[in-house]
């Protein structure tokens, strides 16, 4: 009786030993971002959605046809970093660059500026903040070409 006790308890210690050697995220906590973007009422397809944190890696999307987005942190992984970020919206193909970090000393991630048709307010000068939460968010984008 002893015996199988004993190997009883040590079968439950293997297991418990085994389960917490599995693989570990690096990742930080995140939360998945989607929503839509609209200029004017009509939605926005092609373009770059961008959540920067203060610290950390920068979540994108591009925008589909019906101008909505589903962000994504790596290739493999959708979502954003929990926290505050700066958001940045710019569409696709025109000059420009900068580093939203600037202006506060952050060592954040450089963003390259597509500004095109979008006005400055949404990408070089973004006024664009979103708190990203555990969980399922949407975030939804009403710009105004004015």
């Amino acid at each position: 009786m002893m015996k199988n006790a004993f190997w009883a308890v040590f079968a439950v210690s293997l297991l418990v030993v085994i389960a917490g050697c599995g693989p570990q995220s690096d990742l930080p906590e995140l939360g998945t971002v989607s929503g839509v973007v609209t200029m004017d009422g009509e939605p926005l397809a092609g373009v770059s959605v961008k959540f920067v944190p203060a610290n950390g890696r920068t979540s994108s999307a591009t925008t589909d046809g019906s101008g909505r987005y589903e962000l994504t942190y790596t290739r493999e992984v959708k979502g954003a970093e929990v926290g505050e970020h700066t958001v940045y919206i710019t569409s696709q193909g025109s000059e420009g660059g900068g580093n939203p970090n600037e202006e506060t000393g952050g060592d954040g991630p450089t963003v390259e500026f597509f500004t095109g048709t979008i006005p400055a307010k949404y990408n070089e000068n973004t006024e664009l903040k979103e708190t990203v939460t555990a969980g399922s968010n949407t975030c939804d984008f009403k710009l105004e070409s004015k």
